[in-house]
């Protein structure tokens, strides 16, 4: 038979408290949801400028999906 347990087992500590974590901003565009776009005009399709665009990344949330 084997020799009863004299000692009593520590509690175990329940789940802890949640702590409030603000979600990781999304690298291409920086947590706006938006990315400059250039607009490329003519045959040679030279640049003239930029243009705001959705971030296809984060698709406008500003959040990081690999979060």
């Amino acid at each position: 038979m084997a020799p009863r347990r004299t000692t009593t087992k520590p509690p175990k500590n329940l789940a802890p408290d949640p702590v409030a974590v603000e979600p990781a901003s999304c690298q291409p565009c920086g947590g706006s949801g938006n990315v400059a776009i250039t607009v490329r005009v003519a045959r040679k399709r030279r640049p003239v400028g930029q243009q705001d665009g959705l971030c296809l990344n984060c698709l406008g949330s500003g959040t990081d999906p690999d979060a």
